[in-house]
């Protein structure tokens, strides 16, 4: 999905991650963690750990609420909007004039979309437009990564797995490295094994991976999860959705050529044909 690349340079790029630590913050995920949630405010980990949901709580402990005490919510949104920006204008020198085109149709198919059940969208969404037309554009953008994460969340709940075992299922099914989701989501090797357990003990993996269950209830949750996604794009008309589609297709392809994200990563994004 386009909009995913323009918003993940926060996770990736090194300006970005410079402009987290310029607020004295300490580590990658102190920065993740205050960034992401800052449209919350001052919240503590445990809202944070149940929405972001393939956590660890310690990880959310560890930076929450302690974040707060070196940065507001407000300055962390604004550094990491403006940063997001100065990223997507170094790599498209063409994105503002993009951002000019694209920036209407987005505000048009997200203003008036429900929000009930979906509290990172709403969040993120209720911290307003930015008055610069690339940051307008990152920010739209991630109202719609928001979106859809939320009914992510909503699908996995429904299929009645945990954060960890999400994330089992998830590199079994895609046959990604353990090491790398465990890890970055700071599972312990026990946690992911006890986890694992309670899926194999589903029938939903086994010794050789996910099992034909295993695949059918994956595909169920891309599946409920891109009709929970769809009452955001069915809100466009074809030719409206045209132009979405090319204009934020041609800004992921700068943020790809110039290998902002890594593949494999945590985020599942895929690597690009």
């Amino acid at each position: 999905m386009a909009f995913e690349s323009v918003h993940a340079v926060v996770y990736f790029d090194p300006e970005c991650l410079a402009a987290m630590d310029g607020l004295g913050f300490r580590g990658f995920w102190m920065g993740y963690f205050a960034g992401r949630a800052a449209p919350f405010g001052p919240v503590g980990p445990e809202p944070v750990t149940a929405s972001f949901f393939n956590f660890h709580p310690d990880r959310a402990r560890r930076a929450l609420p302690e974040a707060w005490t070196i940065a507001s919510p407000a300055d962390v949104w604004t550094t990491r909007s403006h940063a997001a920006a100065q990223v997507l204008g170094r790599v498209d020198s063409g994105v503002a004039r993009t951002a000019g085109t694209l920036v209407p149709g987005l505000r048009a198919l997200l203003d008036g979309v429900p929000d009930a059940g979906r509290p990172l969208f709403a969040a993120t969404r209720a911290t307003g437009e930015p008055d610069d037309p690339v940051a307008a554009l990152w920010y739209w953008c991630t109202c719609l990564r928001e979106h859809r994460g939320d009914g992510h969340v909503a699908a996995l709940t429904a299929a009645g797995l945990d954060g960890c075992e999400a994330l089992v299922l998830f590199a079994a099914s895609e046959d990604l490295p353990v090491e790398l989701l465990r890890k970055s989501r700071g599972w312990s090797e026990d946690e992911w094994s006890y986890a694992r357990g309670r899926l194999v003990r589903r029938g939903l993996v086994d010794a050789g991976g996910v099992t034909p269950d295993g695949a059918g209830l994956r595909r169920w949750i891309e599946g409920t999860t891109d009709d929970l996604a769809g009452m955001v794009t069915g809100r466009a008309s074809d030719e409206d959705a045209a132009v979405l589609f090319r204009g934020l297709s041609s800004v992921a392809a700068a943020v790809r050529a110039a290998e902002i994200i890594s593949y494999p990563n945590p985020m599942g994004l895929p690597r690009p044909d």
